[in-house]
């Protein structure tokens, strides 16, 4: 198993002045006694830890004004509140209460503080479900303590958050009215999907600017075998390749221009006649990693991310079978079961379990399962995004489903410069989430 996998199962878009801009959000910090174990009455399951959320409260009106909740994932919850800021800009058209949650094992939600990694008994409480049941309990405290028990909450999250808050809202309706997933792989687990499709959906983006351009990446990895260290610098290509495809907005965003791709594929193909392969890729390369211009030489392996909580999700529950095939732009791949449970044991000795998300949550003939037990479930995804390949695209009774830009680009803040069709999704969503509400109060 590749360690790209897991970087692009980690979908963050990584930049330290947004994260530094995060600081001044307005929201308030508090922080939750979450229980350990929702789901055991063992004498640890009762120990208690602080799970962090945020939240803001400025355009609340009334106890029985709708709570926005968003479904933290794998990251700090400031970071996502930083890029989820199409709740802020929307709290103020239904008088919402916004509430931030934090995933455990991340950020400050630590339930064994420094020593939540340093042992497999403790990440034994990492999974989806605990995480779900923190999210339940929360709001069903904060509605209490609020005297707001009337008030109907709406669940958003954005990739794995995405997954999260559908589920939420099929597992906990009586909590939760609606949900938005954005950009949610909910259908990249078993073999629901075709397991190529996603390296299949970033070769397709770069052939669809220029047949050139997808030529000369896909035939670069025989003369980087050449190179020393190659595997290091294959997977700091994949990364930046694979991660300007998710990426690639209409508007600029952190350190990426207007539809990098695009501007990935000019470079190789303005390179006159004789260039070589390499030079032009590493070339495309440098619109991810020195937009800027003032990196003069790179570390490719930093492309290898460490072992985090993503690692341990994806080596659990989180498995998300995924290849590559001859007809892709890069390097053929076999995703193989067995290599993937030898890996997870030698790393934190432990086995998969390929088929618990489907078992949990479901999946396979889920229009079928929607139409007839789901609703209030908006799952949007982008024909620029890679990974609806593996989210629902299809649209059911009372289940929406749109088509936008790239990954997770509606939960982002509204600018100036957003397209049209941009404005016209986040409408479409601001319409159906009014109405979901107007039906609850009916």
């Amino acid at each position: 198993m590749s360690g790209l996998v897991q970087i692009m199962a980690n979908i963050r878009l990584p930049t330290a002045d947004a994260y530094a801009a995060s600081l001044n959000l307005p929201y308030t910090t508090h922080y939750f006694p979450q229980i350990l174990d929702h789901f055991t009455f063992t004498p640890n399951s009762s120990k208690l830890f602080p799970q962090r959320y945020l939240i803001n409260s400025t355009f609340w009106s009334s106890s029985s004004s709708p709570i926005f909740v968003y479904a933290g994932a794998e990251d700090d919850i400031t970071w996502l509140a930083y890029n989820s800021g199409f709740l802020f800009d929307i709290a103020p058209i239904f008088n919402a209460l916004l509430v931030f949650i934090e995933h455990r094992f991340y950020g400050e939600s630590l339930p064994f503080g420094e020593d939540s990694y340093t042992s497999i008994d403790n990440l034994g409480y990492f999974t989806s479900t605990q995480a779900l049941a923190d999210y339940a309990v929360l709001i069903r405290s904060l509605k209490h303590n609020l005297s707001a028990e009337a008030a109907p909450v709406v669940v958003f999250g954005a990739s794995y958050g995405g997954m999260l808050a559908a589920w939420f809202r099929l597992k906990y309706p009586h909590i939760a009215m609606g949900a938005l997933a954005s950009s949610a792989p909910i259908l990249q687990f078993d073999k629901i999907v075709p397991w190529t499709g996603f390296y299949d959906a970033v070769s397709q983006s770069y052939k669809d600017e220029s047949m050139n351009c997808f030529e000369v990446i896909k035939g670069c990895w025989d003369k980087l075998m050449e190179l020393q260290s190659a595997s290091l610098v294959e997977g700091w290509l994949n990364t930046a390749f694979v991660s300007t495809a998710m990426y690639d907005y209409p508007v600029p965003v952190a350190f990426l221009p207007t539809y990098p791709v695009k501007q990935m594929c000019r470079i190789i193909d303005g390179f006159p006649n004789g260039t070589s392969t390499l030079d032009k890729v590493f070339a495309a390369a440098s619109v991810y990693y020195n937009s800027s211009g003032t990196e003069q030489c790179f570390d490719f392996a930093s492309a290898s991310l460490p072992l985090n909580g993503w690692s341990w999700q994806a080596c659990t529950e989180m498995v998300m079978p995924m290849s590559r095939s001859n007809e892709s732009m890069f390097l053929p791949y076999a995703y193989d079961y067995k290599q993937r449970e030898a890996y997870c044991k030698s790393i934190f000795g432990v086995q998969p379990r390929p088929h618990w998300i489907t078992t949990e949550y479901g999946g396979y003939r889920i229009e079928h399962v929607l139409e007839r037990f789901g609703s209030n479930i908006i799952f949007s995804n982008g024909m620029r995004d890679p990974w609806r390949q593996g989210g629902l695209i299809k649209i059911f009774i009372n289940i929406f489903s749109f088509f936008l830009g790239a990954h997770v680009l509606d939960l982002f803040a509204t600018t100036k410069n957003d397209p049209k069709w941009l404005i016209e999704q986040r409408e479409n969503e601001i319409e159906i989430i009014k109405g979901w509400i107007n039906q609850y109060f009916a």
